[in-house]
């Protein structure tokens, strides 16, 4: 017999004797009393109530709070690191800005109505905003629906990070030259409009392209191609459109300050993204260990391809394109991780490196704008990348449920790899650019219209940390 087994039934004849103790203490029922449930019946009783409440699995759990915390690492200090690196030593304190105060705010909205907009039942574009409101009944209790061997409050926590680390992906684009007001509100807005539905969409039960839960196009995102990467790094693309380029762009070197802080924080990024992919498995089984693979392997892969394609075009392999080239696989397998092999992911991550590089190095040179950090090129253009192979190499072996969860018209339906998963996750991409395209656009128009989206020359010329935060990053 096995422990689980045991377990069950030590609590059924636990169970048992505390129900049996309490009958002996009523008093007899009189003779026009009903007879009294057999022990079989009781016995069906009590196993039907041990069964109704979910099991929490103690190693899941544990799993995804340390998955949680490590996606959370990806911001602070990852993404912070990475950012502050590249930009001039005037604007270091205002880049890192930037994705340390999501931490505050996005986490309040999310409080408020983000969780429930994102996870909350509703329709095929967002939940309803008061289900959840102020965390109501989030709890020690699983939601089956979406993690059934952990607290949804450890669930709630670990969707949490993804939305803060997305808004600060965009800061990229607009880095050195946006108000920190402007910022506020235009992060406000856009997690609003933009983030908490296509969260529900891709991953809300019923949510137009859930494949699991209901959806009515069936997309394989695993960890956030679409709802994190896409999402922001075409709103980076139209903040940097939008806002124009800074002074003296391109016509005046605008190097990083500090490389050795990128490559710490990119290090701290792969490692955190071992938790952001492999907590997607919501469960420590085989399908976390995967995505953990897959994650890794891609990586390494993208740092080759961008390292090999730059040596091949500059006669010249950078130390920051390796970085980058890594950070571009990580944000390619992400979609994938969960439905693709090690060698699959190997050429998911080759793919990304040059794709990334070119878009990067060419692409914006090409239409001459202004990307200070490309967050476009990496993450827009990488996860697109990395959308469409998920429906070519995705695997029912790696994710047998793929093969087995989706119907129509009660027959099921294989979301494997091929022409029709092919069409469905181009679908989605298409969907995405539009919605976090259009949406951007409209933000910043009202953002500038009722604030202003530039600080002025001046103020840009000293640079943000004195304008913007009145602090120095370096005090000699």
């Amino acid at each position: 017999m096995s422990k689980n087994n045991c377990r069950t039934l030590i609590g059924l004849v636990s169970l048992f004797l505390l129900a049996s103790f309490t009958a002996l203490a009523v008093p007899a029922a009189s003779a026009a009393d009903a007879p009294s449930a057999s022990l079989e019946q009781r016995l069906a009783k009590l196993e039907a109530a041990a069964a109704a409440v979910p099991a929490v699995n103690s190693g899941d759990n544990a799993w995804m709070l340390v998955s949680t915390a490590m996606v959370l690492l990806m911001t602070a200090p990852g993404l912070i690191l990475f950012y502050g690196g590249l930009v001039r030593s005037k604007n270091v304190l205002g880049t890192m800005m930037h994705s340390l105060i999501l931490m505050s705010v996005v986490s309040v909205l999310w409080v408020i109505y983000g969780y429930s907009m994102s996870f909350g039942e509703g329709n095929a574009f967002c939940g309803n905003p008061l289900q959840y409101f102020m965390l109501k009944g989030v709890g020690d209790a699983p939601n089956a629906d979406y993690a059934a061997t952990i607290p949804q409050q450890t669930f709630m926590l670990f969707q949490l990070m993804f939305a803060i680390i997305t808004p600060a992906l965009i800061s990229g684009a607009f880095a050195e030259r946006m108000k920190f007001s402007a910022f506020l509100t235009f992060t406000v807005l856009w997690v609003t409009i933009v983030y908490f539905p296509l969260c529900h969409m891709v991953w809300g039960k019923g949510g137009y392209f859930n494949w699991a839960l209901g959806g009515h196009v069936p997309v394989l995102d695993f960890a956030g191609g679409t709802v994190v990467h896409i999402s922001s790094g075409v709103s980076a693309l139209v903040c940097a459109l939008v806002m124009g380029k800074r002074l003296g762009y391109p016509r005046e070197p605008m190097v990083p300050h500090n490389v050795v802080l990128s490559l710490i924080g990119t290090g701290l990024l792969w490692f955190g993204w071992f938790g952001f992919n492999g907590g997607s498995a919501v469960a420590a089984g085989g399908l976390a260990s995967n995505a953990f693979a897959a994650t890794h392997f891609a990586a390494a892969a993208g740092g080759l391809g961008w390292l090999l394609t730059e040596w091949s075009l500059k006669r010249r392999p950078s130390v920051l394109g390796a970085a980058s080239g890594m950070v571009a696989g990580l944000a390619t397998i992400t979609p994938a991780s969960g439905f693709v092999s090690v060698p699959s992911a190997m050429v998911i991550g080759l793919a990304a490196g040059f794709g990334c590089y070119m878009a990067v190095s060419k692409l914006k040179a090409k239409f001459h704008y202004d990307d200070s950090l490309d967050a476009f090129g990496v993450h827009g253009v990488g996860s697109t990348i990395g959308m469409a192979l998920t429906g070519v190499f995705a695997s029912t072996v790696v994710n047998p449920a793929i093969s087995t969860t989706f119907k129509v018209g009660g027959n099921t339906v294989s979301l494997a790899g091929g022409t029709g998963q092919l069409m469905n996750q181009l679908t989605a991409v298409a969907f995405t650019w539009v919605l976090a395209g259009v949406a951007t656009f409209l933000i910043l128009k009202l953002v500038d219209a009722v604030i202003g989206l530039r600080v002025t020359e001046e103020d840009e010329l000293r640079g943000l940390d004195v304008s913007q935060h009145g602090e120095e990053a370096y005090n000699d």
